[in-house]
């Protein structure tokens, strides 16, 4: 596999991963707070759910469940609820943070939560747009194929203008160093000088030399 052809198949790689879910389970003690971060992209739709696991009859909720961008822009908010879930479409780039708080308890205790969070193609209900549009099979298989080859053709340029913006940042810190670097030198030799001029001075006046 030739250079070109292997860097194609590593973003392929990355952009079907951009689109996949992200399910999973965790503990919140009283007092504290989960966060799990997913790094989306401008326009790209996300859809998540959550509930607590076997909830006990009379044992708190999550105080709060909230997430929010990197702007800090709020997309969803919940307070005391066993289960829920939200949608939307990313506004701008960047980390988004779903958390949740679990209020003090006494005696404490631990809330265990399902977590399962979908980005990009993933996100998409494609069992509810075959029913809605009476697609056939093979019609749905094309437009998943279309949509994922769309997902991976914007991955592809995203990391392409991250890829330029980590040259111009490398570009501009060698700059930065390099001037740093000759501004240093100069400074030495100044030191130097003025150190061998002071000790010059010195033996002259003790008619040393």
């Amino acid at each position: 596999m030739d250079a070109p052809a292997g860097y194609l198949v590593i973003l392929t790689i990355l952009g079907i991963l951009a689109s996949a879910s992200e399910s999973l389970r965790f503990d919140i003690q009283s007092s504290h707070t989960k966060c799990i971060a997913e790094d989306i992209k401008s326009n790209s739709m996300t859809v998540g759910k959550y509930s607590v696991v076997n909830p006990n009859e009379g044992q708190a909720l999550p105080d709060s469940h909230k997430v929010t961008s990197s702007y800090g822009n709020s997309y969803h908010t919940a307070d005391h609820v066993e289960s829920g879930q939200f949608a939307f479409t990313a506004a701008e780039t960047g980390d988004y943070m779903a958390c949740f708080y679990a209020a003090d308890h006494n005696p404490p205790i631990t809330l265990t939560v399902d977590f399962e969070w979908r980005t990009g193609v993933a996100a998409k209900d494609w069992s509810s747009i075959a029913k809605k549009g009476s697609v056939e099979a093979m019609e749905l298989e094309v437009k998943k194929l279309y949509d994922t080859t769309i997902a991976i053709q914007d991955e592809i340029l995203y990391l392409r203008q991250r890829e330029q913006e980590m040259q111009e940042l490398n570009r501009s810190t060698n700059s930065t160093m390099g001037w740093l670097g000759i501004l240093s030198l100069l400074m030495s030799l100044s030191v130097a000088g003025f150190q061998f001029w002071h000790l010059k001075t010195f033996f002259e006046k003790k008619k040393i030399i």
